[in-house]
């Protein structure tokens, strides 16, 4: 058995689904939606498709795993679960990507964490006993170590000990979910009590292991405890324009998205984005194995950004500010793309 058979089943084909779906909008394939899908699951679950079919390869390749479907599944299909079996079956051993196994045999490595997060001065701290931990990101340490140390100036009451490995969200997504759910065991076990993450997608994979009471995205942690310094943030002496590109898993896995607006609202203009709900094209390891149709859905997303006149672009997920600033990047625009903690950083200075 490939699938688990409840989660196979509850799929009704209603079509619900269609709309909500990035990759289905950009072909316009049955095959490209979450219900071509699952149809496709299907085949390979009672044998009408064999294991080496081009379109099940492609297709598990293809999607996104953004889940945008589920919020709009009146049955309650539990998508991304079906999505990470899926992979774990079609990806099992050398049969997944070359890049992705790359990654995960890297962040499996806490040492290996560890030192360019040292090198590039993330927050850190000595462990705690008790009390709220910051999960240090394993990409973001090397790329926005200033992330961490904005989220510690905002609550100085998280620790941030250095000696902590990879939470498992890549291998989950990647073909090995029992990997994935094994690391995410093994960080709850050395941050004790509430893990607040800077990292939507990480929030979403901890707390499918350890527990929702246990786990708080950084705008959840802020509001629940009232640690914003109401300053307005301006520019050329008027407020700042701020935009919000949500983080796929934290608002479709956890249902998070009202406390990052509330908080860019704090401190500055909100202006909110067409797409704003809806993928940048990172996707975990996305922009890195299908690089032309992730820079694709980039491409409408960065156009929205120049069109909505902003200062600022916030993402709640270290892919995502990494996906915008290349994006504004390559188009030259002004427009800054910062993580959430940065914005307040620079909102209370």
């Amino acid at each position: 058995m490939i699938f688990a058979k409840p989660l196979l089943d509850r799929c009704i084909s209603c079509g619900y689904c269609l709309p909500a779906c990035p990759t289905y909008a950009m072909t316009g394939e049955e095959a490209s939606s979450p219900r071509g899908r699952i149809s496709l699951m299907r085949a390979l679950e009672t044998g009408q498709l064999p294991e080496d079919d081009g379109t099940l390869a492609e297709q598990a390749s293809f999607c996104l795993g953004c889940r945008a479907c589920e919020p709009v599944c009146p049955a309650g299909v539990e998508y991304g679960n079906l999505l990470e079996q899926w992979r774990d079956h079609q990806w099992r051993g050398r049969r997944g990507p070359l890049r992705a196994r790359l990654l995960m045999a890297a962040v499996a490595r806490p040492w290996l964490l560890r030192v360019p997060g040292l090198v590039r001065r993330h927050a850190r701290t000595a462990a705690r006993a008790s009390g709220p931990s910051l999960m240090l990101g394993c990409a973001e340490r090397a790329l926005f170590p200033r992330v961490s140390r904005a989220a510690r100036k905002l609550a100085p009451e998280l620790a941030a000990p250095p000696r902590q490995g990879c939470c498992g969200a890549l291998h989950a997504h990647n073909g090995d979910s029992a990997a994935g759910a094994r690391m995410a065991k093994e960080l709850g076990e050395v941050l004790p009590g509430t893990i607040v993450t800077t990292s939507g997608g990480c929030a979403t994979h901890l707390a499918a292991h350890l527990g929702r009471p246990r786990v708080r995205e950084l705008s959840e942690f802020v509001v629940e405890t009232d640690v914003l310094p109401a300053v307005p943030l301006l520019v050329d002496g008027r407020p700042a324009r701020v935009a919000l590109q949500d983080s796929c898993h934290l608002r479709n896995g956890l249902g998070v998205w009202r406390q990052p607006r509330e908080l860019i609202r704090a401190v500055a203009e909100y202006v909110e984005l067409p797409s704003a709900a809806t993928c940048c094209g990172a996707a975990g390891t996305y922009s890195i194995l299908r690089p032309r149709d992730s820079a694709k859905i980039l491409a409408v997303k960065i156009a929205e950004i120049e069109a909505a006149g902003v200062d600022f672009v916030v993402a709640v997920n270290p892919g995502c500010l990494r996906q915008l600033r290349s994006g504004l990047r390559k188009r030259g625009s002004s427009v800054r793309a910062v993580h959430l903690a940065e914005l307040l950083e620079i909102a209370s200075k």
